[in-house]
């Protein structure tokens, strides 16, 4: 008897302890679910994240092929109007010099008939006139060279002469060829002789 007491009073106290270990199981699953539910959480938090990256990646993927093909389109663009540009830039100037061709071949006619010297040099010198005009309509004008200090900017010296004055050394004594400007900046090189 004296067992089954002692067995008695172990039972209650065995129950007491699994009760007491109930709760801390449960605890420590309640912790587990609440671990879980947090990473749970925490990866729907990233994936969310990573989605709304991988969107934005997209949208900027998208954008950037769009401008791409814009520019590409505008490059096109620009270097197709360049080189009409470049084509038909000398029938302007071309178109303008057909009135002064017209005039040679009337002055040409003319001085088969016209057998005066005097004729055929008044009809050059309008031709010339007209044209110089033309050229100066469209910026070219004449370089100054004779007697000017000379300037490698300028001048292309093609001979050195005995100057026939002291003040003429270092400048332009004669132009074997014209030079012209166009806007200020050198079309062609005046061909002078220097004095030295």
């Amino acid at each position: 008897m004296s067992d089954n007491k002692h067995k008695n009073e172990e039972t209650p106290k065995a129950q007491q302890e699994s009760s007491v270990e109930e709760p801390e199981v449960m605890d420590i699953l309640d912790e587990n679910e609440d671990v879980e539910a947090e990473e749970l959480d925490e990866n729907a938090r990233l994936q969310n994240e990573l989605d709304e990256a991988r969107a934005e990646v997209e949208k900027e993927k998208r954008e950037y092929l769009f401008l791409m093909a814009e520019f590409d389109n505008y490059r096109k663009r620009v270097t197709k109007e360049k080189a009409d540009l470049l084509k038909n830039a000398g029938e302007r100037v071309l178109l303008g010099l057909l009135p002064i061709v017209d005039d040679f071949e009337r002055g040409l006619a003319a001085a088969e008939a016209d057998t005066s010297a005097e004729a055929v040099r008044q009809g050059m010198e309008l031709i010339y006139n007209k044209l110089m005009k033309y050229l100066e309509s469209q910026g070219v004008k004449p370089m100054e060279s004779n007697g000017a200090t000379f300037d490698a900017d300028y001048f292309e010296a093609i001979a050195t002469i005995p100057a026939p004055s002291e003040d003429l050394k270092g400048k332009v004594i004669d132009t074997t060829q014209k030079g012209y400007m166009l806007n200020d900046k050198v079309l062609r090189h005046a061909k002078v002789a220097v004095g030295e």
